[in-house]
């Protein structure tokens, strides 16, 4: 497999864990997704809307220098008030990183990507698993957050969420 194959995969994984977990805290509510849980990004909607800023800003502002997204007031968690506002941005979200995974080659993978807050030097090859774990850790927040509430989370493990098998733990 090459790291074109691995990385298009990755990405899948991402966007059905991200799917999932939407489609769990929209099945709670509005009223409980944007409850305070003293978490990272405060509630379960900031945390989307977060998690779909790291996918923007490094997907499509830093690897394909469209730093203009930036500037849509649509990606402020302050700005997303209802699950149509999530959709919407979850969809750009989406069509940009398409459109970078629509071109993406091995050589692309080792080009040099750069972000303001991040010193040094790494690729896009490394800002697909920066992304990748960064979802995870806050997709963590919120599991804890779904514990606490005495509520099973949704799904994010790698083979149920890929291969379409049951979770053993389900």
């Amino acid at each position: 497999m090459t790291s074109t194959e691995a990385i298009r995969r990755l990405a899948t994984y991402n966007r059905r864990a991200f799917e999932a977990y939407e489609r769990g805290i929209k099945r709670r509510g509005w009223a409980e997704a944007v409850k305070e849980r003293e978490i990272g990004h405060h509630s379960y909607k900031d945390t989307l809307v977060h998690v779909l800023n790291v996918h923007e800003v490094w997907f499509v502002a830093s690897a394909q220098d469209r730093w203009d997204v930036g500037k849509d007031p649509s990606r402020k968690k302050e700005n997303v008030k209802s699950w149509a506002d999530l959709s919407r941005y979850r969809s750009r979200v989406w069509k940009g990183e398409d459109e970078l995974l629509a071109h993406l080659t091995d050589e692309r993978l080792k080009r040099q990507v750069k972000v303001p807050w991040f010193s040094g030097r790494y690729t896009l090859e490394d800002a697909f698993y920066q992304v990748s774990f960064e979802q995870a850790h806050h997709f963590g927040e919120i599991i804890g957050a779904y514990w606490q509430a005495d509520v099973a989370p949704p799904q994010m493990m790698w083979i149920p969420t890929m291969l379409g098998l049951k979770s053993p733990v389900a």
